[in-house]
């Protein structure tokens, strides 16, 4: 299989398996991220507004639940390339679940520094009301994250 392809199995299904996990979240009352606030987030920064207070209170953009759902998915891709351009080409073939889980926590860096700082959230979620359940329940996310590039790489070799 060549490597784009690769991409996109691995980076799809770990996506898809945040779903499962996001869903199951949800269907337990455990709240859970909007894919909505994120697209306002990246149709705020296409204006050269990056860093919110509140996002909920800004402006709503246009298809913004698209947008979200988009930029969700499109990160799943860019963080598959990253992981099989560390571990190379020979894992893909004899995968291991070790670099994957570590590479899936390893991503909680982004939200962490990145998204929920720029949402509102401070640092890792400080001023959501509950920062170590958001926290906890992020960790968990991308350690699903990280199961589901192990179970894709798995789908691949038995494919």
């Amino acid at each position: 299989m060549p490597a784009l392809a690769h991409v996109l199995l691995l980076g799809v299904v770990a996506t898809l398996a945040t779903d499962a996990w996001t869903l199951l979240l949800r269907l337990l009352g455990i709240p859970v991220l909007d894919w909505a606030m994120v697209g306002r987030w990246v149709g705020h920064c296409v204006q050269g507004r990056v860093r919110h207070d509140r996002i909920a209170q800004a402006a709503a953009v246009r298809h913004e639940r698209v947008l979200g759902w988009l930029t969700h998915y499109v990160t799943g891709l860019v963080f598959a390339a990253a992981f099989l351009a560390l571990v190379g080409p020979a894992w893909i073939v004899r995968p291991t679940l070790l670099p994957s889980l570590i590479f899936g926590l390893a991503t909680v860096a982004f939200p962490f520094l990145l998204l929920q700082p720029a949402l509102g959230l401070g640092i890792a979620a400080s001023r959501a009301a509950r920062p170590w359940q958001a926290r906890w329940r992020s960790l968990a996310t991308h350690a699903v994250f990280g199961l589901g590039l192990y179970l894709a790489a798995l789908l691949s070799v038995l494919g």
